[in-house]
């Protein structure tokens, strides 16, 4: 593996190694196109395919045969003359198309003709009471730890929250034999019938025979609370217990360990750091970037494909970055795009792929009660601020997440807003009566990830930039 780029200009990077990531780089390269793939993680598969190249898990069924598609597309990528480099933190990207990257604590600088963004999802914030208490995790988080060194829990275990990611985990978490007490579904009764419209699309799509049978699986060997409300996690230091509402009931549970899970968003912010339009979706609740049909962003060069241009998926993710790739193609070397499938085609694959989004989206919609926290509940992590701080400030002139940050610097800490922004949003919307897209998301600017004061010290300065900053 490359630990440095080769090369100071590119006519394609790829940012990210998911399942766009890999098939937009693959598909560049095949074009004979010089191709940069930057990653954060240690390999590549990014969270679907996570360790698919190092996982202990060997048993293909445990984990399932989509996530060894992943495996193929590795493959098809490493087959070609793309560069890879794990490992590289991207921390700054301009309209110019200039890219900052960490690499082993150090930086380098390149350029590229067309960008393509392939961040990913992020899990939804789900800010309920006690859930920065040492035993709470994210099912993600979970997944992470079972996907690359085969880690299930073994004590008291509760999932909890709604969406195919909440079932595909408890079904293996049992296939590896770890244990889970109770999941808790947090879906509104509501949800099914407004779904209903787009049920037909759902049942001749890919996901519901898939479904069906993995929720039975879980079904049968774990109870199954529906229309849960008003859930918490309680402990003194660590997790004790959880205690939750259903059918009129309260009740509290021990537990060791609470997984929640309530969906994934677009991971957005270094695209918004490059000024990238985005508009609130109304059905999926988040941010996502305005693209015309080929992925291609509001800035010239940058495309944005997979989940980071809505939540479609893996496979919808796999065709999304073939398309911007093609279209990267066509823009950069016409000729060459006659090796790759037309586009056409790859359009038809995509419909496909998203047939029966909408229907999961509404099912899955979260409620507001667990989107929009109350009272001491904590919104921001990394800043210890509540849901009551940030309504003390609205109520002395705070109009949104930017101005927030002067009252409370909520979206400051070493996650830049990415487990607080939504709830920020949405929470502050509420409280002065404006919609999401009114009240706006934090402004982002470069670094967007953490890096030290000696890296940046150590970038290389030209003569100009040094006479920019010192006094003749």
């Amino acid at each position: 593996m490359t630990v440095a780029p080769k090369r100071e200009d590119y006519d394609v990077v790829v940012i990210g190694a998911g399942p766009a990531g890999l098939a937009a780089a693959a598909t560049s390269a095949e074009a004979g196109l010089t191709t940069l793939l930057l990653d954060e993680n240690i390999g590549p598969g990014g969270q679907v395919f996570r360790a698919i190249s190092s996982t202990p898990v060997t048993e293909r069924s445990q984990l399932g045969a989509d996530y060894w598609v992943g495996a193929d597309l590795v493959q098809s990528l490493r087959a070609s003359s793309a560069e890879i480099i794990h490992r590289a933190t991207v921390w700054s990207l301009d309209r110019n198309l200039d890219i900052a990257v960490s690499i082993g604590g150090a930086s380098a600088f390149v350029k590229a003709k067309r960008v393509i963004l392939a961040t990913g999802a992020l899990e939804r914030p789900f800010p309920i009471p006690g859930w920065t208490l040492p035993g709470v995790m994210t099912a993600g988080a979970a997944q992470t730890m079972l996907k690359s060194s085969a880690l299930v829990p073994d004590g008291r275990t509760v999932i909890a929250g709604q969406g195919p990611l909440l079932w595909l985990l408890a079904a293996q978490i049992l296939r590896l034999g770890g244990r889970i007490d109770r999941i808790l579904d947090t879906t509104e009764r509501s949800n099914y019938f407004a779904a209903l419209p787009h049920a037909f699309a759902f049942l001749i799509s890919p996901y519901f025979a898939k479904g069906l049978l993995m929720m039975r699986e879980v079904k049968a060997k774990v109870q199954v609370v529906s229309s849960v409300t008003e859930l918490a996690a309680i402990g003194d230091g660590q997790l004790t217990s959880v205690s939750y509402v259903a059918g009129g009931k309260r009740e509290i549970i021990p537990a060791d360990l609470l997984l929640l899970h309530q969906g994934v968003v677009p991971n957005v912010n270094l695209a918004m750091s490059a000024d990238v339009e985005h508009r609130w979706d109304d059905l999926q609740l988040c941010w996502s970037p305005v693209l015309d049909a080929s992925g291609n962003s509001s800035v010239a060069g940058i495309a944005i494909a997979g989940d980071g241009a809505g939540i479609g998926g893996a496979n919808a993710a796999v065709v999304r970055g073939r398309i911007a790739a093609r279209a990267a193609v066509e823009a950069l070397a016409p000729a060459a795009a006659a090796k790759l499938a037309p586009m056409a085609t790859l359009r038809a694959d995509l419909a496909k792929a998203e047939r029966g989004r909408v229907f999961l989206d509404t099912l899955f919609r979260p409620s507001p009660q667990f989107r929009i926290p109350s009272g001491d509940t904590i919104v921001c992590r990394c800043e210890e601020v509540t849901a009551k701080d940030v309504l003390d400030s609205v109520a002395i002139g705070a109009t949104g997440p930017n101005q927030l940050k002067a009252y409370r610097r909520t979206g400051m800490g070493p996650c830049q807003g990415r487990l607080c922004g939504l709830t920020v949003t949405e929470l502050m919307a509420q409280a002065r009566g404006k919609s999401p897209q009114e009240i706006g998301y934090y402004r982002l600017r470069a670094p967007v990830k953490p890096i030290t004061l000696a890296e940046l010290a150590a970038v290389p300065k030209s003569e100009a930039d040094v006479k920019a900053v010192v006094r003749g």
